[in-house]
């Protein structure tokens, strides 16, 4: 096995994975490398942060998925540079490991726009950490305003905004209106939870831009309906511990989420290449670096055009197609067969949720909203997670919700040593 070819994957997501499932049985030696040691349904991630799930039932341990895949290696490294004279990865430990063909799927991370002063304010949603960290301000919030004397200070507490209204912040939106407005009255004495705001700042002129306006129409309805406040048309300005400055305007609020953009990560400056404004590396039609054919960018990492000339979204299936599509371009290579043709992405269709009873689809021609398309979106997840385990316990959680309307994972559980709590 020591003298297959070996393929080097930076990055354990989905991309990343679907890459490695799918050179099974090739002749070729796999590391799999990744700064943390499981695998994340991002997806549903948004879920934990709101208390449905369970961070166990979303993510896995990457050495336990492939325990019966002898030619795979794990190892958990944080990568700090590519030498692409040496065809070896830097780790952070100083570890240098060689490839023979290299694939960076190493995600994105939030963008604050050039205001990183934000991040320990208004945290974003892209792994485990920052999920329990929003949960346990979302959840703190409320226990804080039981205790607070002062009426302003008790409606900051009680005030929850979201900035940036893509799918990932119309699903934190949505579920946090329902658990302040359904799930928690008569849990506290002193407050009426049904008293609490959530905002969601949208810059441009409509939530969900991405789907049509149809369904950002409905959503807009059902969010109201859910007792959610909707800002569009006007920027956010500056987030502080006191609260949001939305255009000229303050809201006094203590828990920010931030879930308006994402930078890619570096992979662009390790192999000197071009970047578009995301930081996302401008690959080629077959995903590969410039001048570097042996070195392939996917998923949120990589730049690539559409057809019709828009780049493909940074959303799993995209990501998952990429690394299919790498997987038979490795294939090809070896057996000396004539390559595949330019990669080509094919559109599954965008969904999203309005908390627990709506959601929108769109897959072009069709359309769906309501509660049928929510159970569409269920559907569709739990046959995506990894496991009849995980798809067993997120259905009975979200039946369980569905049923009592009661949130099975409000658990206070670690404390920032970076923020003062009152």
């Amino acid at each position: 096995m020591e003298q297959n070819h070996h393929v080097v994957v930076v990055g354990g997501g989905f991309g990343g994975l679907e890459l490695v499932n799918d050179l099974r049985g090739a002749p070729v030696r796999i590391t799999l490398i990744d700064r943390r040691n499981h695998h994340l349904f991002q997806p549903l991630l948004y879920q934990v942060a709101t208390t449905i799930l369970a961070t166990s039932e979303i993510a896995w341990p990457i050495r336990h998925l492939y325990r019966d895949r002898p030619e795979v290696m794990t190892l958990l490294g944080e990568v700090q540079g590519v030498d692409r004279l040496t065809k070896t990865v830097t780790l952070a430990n100083g570890q240098a490991v060689p490839y023979d063909t290299l694939v960076l799927a190493t995600g994105a991370t939030h963008a604050y726009f050039g205001r990183d002063e934000w991040a320990p304010v208004a945290p974003g949603l892209k792994t485990l950490e920052d999920a329990t960290t929003i949960r346990r301000r979302v959840l703190l919030a409320f226990e804080q305003a039981e205790i607070e004397e002062d009426p302003a200070r008790r409606d900051a507490l009680l005030t929850f905004t979201i900035i940036g209204a893509g799918p990932t912040g119309v699903e934190l939106a949505g579920i946090i209106a329902e658990m302040a407005h359904r799930t928690l009255p008569g849990e506290f004495r002193r407050i009426d939870t049904r008293q609490s705001r959530v905002v969601l700042v949208e810059a441009g002129p409509r939530i969900l831009p991405a789907f049509a306006e149809e369904l950002s129409a409905y959503a807009m309805t059902e969010l109201g309906k859910l007792g959610v406040e909707v800002l569009t048309g006007t920027p956010v300005t500056d987030c502080t511990e006191a609260g949001v400055r939305i255009g000229d305007s303050f809201v006094p609020s203590r828990t920010l989420v931030w879930a308006a953009g994402v930078q890619a990560s570096p992979a662009a400056n390790w192999l000197g290449i071009v970047a578009d404004r995301a930081g996302r590396a401008i690959v080629d039609q077959h995903l590969t670096a410039p001048g570097n054919p042996d070195v392939f960018v996917i998923g949120d990492t990589a730049s690539v055009k559409q057809e019709n000339g828009t780049p493909v979204p940074g959303i799993a299936p995209a990501a998952k197609q990429q690394g299919a599509f790498v997987a038979r371009v490795i294939r090809a290579r070896l057996a000396g067969q004539p390559m595949p043709k330019a990669f080509r992405y094919r559109h599954q269709g965008s969904l999203a949720t309005i908390g627990k009873r709506a959601a929108i689809i769109d897959f072009g021609r069709i359309k769906l909203k309501g509660g049928l398309a929510w159970w569409i979106w269920g559907i569709a997840h739990i046959y995506f997670l990894i496991g009849t385990r995980s798809r067993f316990a997120v259905a009975w959680s979200w039946l369980w919700i569905f049923l009592s309307g009661q949130h099975s994972a409000r658990l206070i559980t670690q404390k920032e040593t970076h923020r003062r709590e009152e």
